[in-house]
């Protein structure tokens, strides 16, 4: 016995076995019973297991294998994919319902004017009672405790009201400084139109409907354009007055400006009628009915009136523009010129209170500022600049107030869109923030005696939520 010995499962040499008697093949005691043709032994090789459905294809037999081939897994996801587009599609469409509704309006003013005779009642009536909805509808939305909150931070309104008027009315007067070059290619009314738009305040209604749609902090922007506008009288009045006070070729066309006591006693008025008072009636209201309030503005979605009272003032100002033949008296190169112009004003705005913004502040903030700074209202612009430069003509006067009629369509345009991202860009960082939220109130119900009163579970998420 020179070979060697093999081993057997059991650790026996199977030479021993073999001479004692006893050894029996592993193989046939564990041989596996006799299995048909159709079916595949338990532990048999893979090798096996593909010889044996190539087999029973050979064979005739049907192959009931679960797995699906890649091809047809390719087609279902592209009839997937094809399925989705058209629902992409219309959830963009549904988005974007406020600009497709404003460009209708806009073509709709272009085609058919209030009568010259109605134009001031029209711009009154607009101007009181569509602003008075949307500020209403925000104080019968809005905490008291929030907005009170948001008044006291006093670091961001300076913050926030700095950039409003002297990074924009700067940026707009160096970009007109810069192309003012020519005085036989541009209108020197369109010029001064620009630095306008960067003198002007923010916008009443419209940032905070904005950002509400963006996520943001719409009591922060509530609080910001009130302060805003009380401060527009005094401070876009003394800028313009800086500005076009340089001597520059484009301002020979302005006359000489005296008091402002006519504007002052104007936007205040405006300010009080249609802002403060429905601000506070709304806070009244959600205070002795917050049940009813809750089931009218929320379930029943009714919130959605501030939308299409913004977009009634957005065809008032139009139609005041188309009537008043504001567009026709320009030439199309000025208009093309000014149209870029602003288009550059707002991303440039929006770029850099962002980029300021975000150091410091959180996100719902950021939003909140980014619309604030960038936005202007033509509805205080509109009186000044006619207030302000009496004796010019009624086209001079049209041309001077066409870039703000412009820019707000701008800066709907572009801040619609811009609430897709920012929306995104909010929510990546308000889910992390509440899971933490959640696990500091979990640990402090866990640090509580076992005698104390504890929440229900839903409360503590409600809470957070909030």
């Amino acid at each position: 016995m020179t070979g060697q010995s093999e081993m057997t499962p059991d650790g026996a040499s199977s030479l021993s076995l073999r001479g004692s008697g006893k050894y029996k093949p592993r193989a046939e005691s564990l041989s596996p019973p006799p299995c048909s043709h159709s079916q595949t032994p338990v532990g048999a090789p893979l090798k096996d297991v593909e010889d044996n459905q190539l087999s029973l294809k050979s064979s005739g037999h049907r192959d009931t294998s679960p797995e699906t081939p890649s091809g047809h897994r390719a087609n279902v996801s592209e009839k997937k994919q094809r399925r989705r587009w058209p629902l992409k599609m219309w959830d963009l469409v549904v988005d974007q319902w406020f600009l497709i509704v404003m460009g209708i309006l806009i073509a709709i003013a272009s085609q058919v004017q209030v009568p010259k005779s109605q134009q001031q009642l029209k711009q009154t009536v607009v101007n009181y009672l569509a602003v008075s909805v949307i500020f209403f509808i925000n104080g019968c939305t809005l905490p008291t405790q929030v907005l009170i909150e948001n008044l006291s931070r006093w670091k961001v309104h300076i913050f926030t009201q700095a950039q409003c008027y002297l990074l924009t009315s700067s940026i707009s007067y160096g970009i007109v400084s810069a192309c003012a070059t020519d005085k036989d290619f541009m209108d020197p009314a369109l010029l001064i139109g620009i630095i306008i738009v960067g003198c002007l305040p923010t916008a009443i209604s419209f940032n905070t409907i904005m950002t509400r749609k963006a996520n943001g902090n719409g009591a922060l922007t509530i609080a910001q354009s009130t302060i805003g506008n009380l401060l527009g009288p005094f401070l876009t009045t003394a800028l313009l007055k800086l500005y076009t006070s340089t001597g520059a070729w484009y301002t020979d066309i302005l006359p000489e400006t005296e008091g402002f006591t006519e504007t002052y006693r104007y936007v205040f008025k405006q300010l009080g009628l249609s802002v403060f008072v429905p601000l506070l009636v709304g806070q009244i209201i959600v205070s002795v009915f917050p049940r009813l309030v809750k089931k009218v503005f929320i379930e029943w979605k009714l919130s959605k009136l501030s939308s299409f009272a913004l977009l009634i003032v957005i065809w008032s100002t139009y139609d005041g523009a188309f009537e008043s033949d504001a567009f026709s008296g320009v030439q199309s190169d000025n208009m093309v010129f000014v149209v870029f112009i602003l288009i550059a004003l707002f991303l440039v705005w929006i770029a850099i209170t962002i980029g300021v913004s975000w150091l410091w502040l959180s996100r719902e903030d950021t939003i909140a500022v980014a619309y604030l700074v960038p936005t202007k209202t033509p509805a205080m612009g509109v009186p000044i600049t006619t207030i302000m430069f009496v004796g010019l003509s009624e086209a001079a006067q049209s041309r001077i107030q066409l870039p703000m009629v412009i820019y707000q369509g701008v800066q709907t345009t572009l801040s619609s869109l811009l609430t897709i991202p920012l929306r995104k860009w909010q929510a990546t960082e308000s889910s992390p923030r509440r899971l933490m939220q959640a696990e500091t109130l979990e640990l402090d119900d866990q640090s509580q005696d076992t005698g104390s009163h504890r929440r229900p579970a839903h409360n503590r998420s409600a809470s957070t939520i909030a």
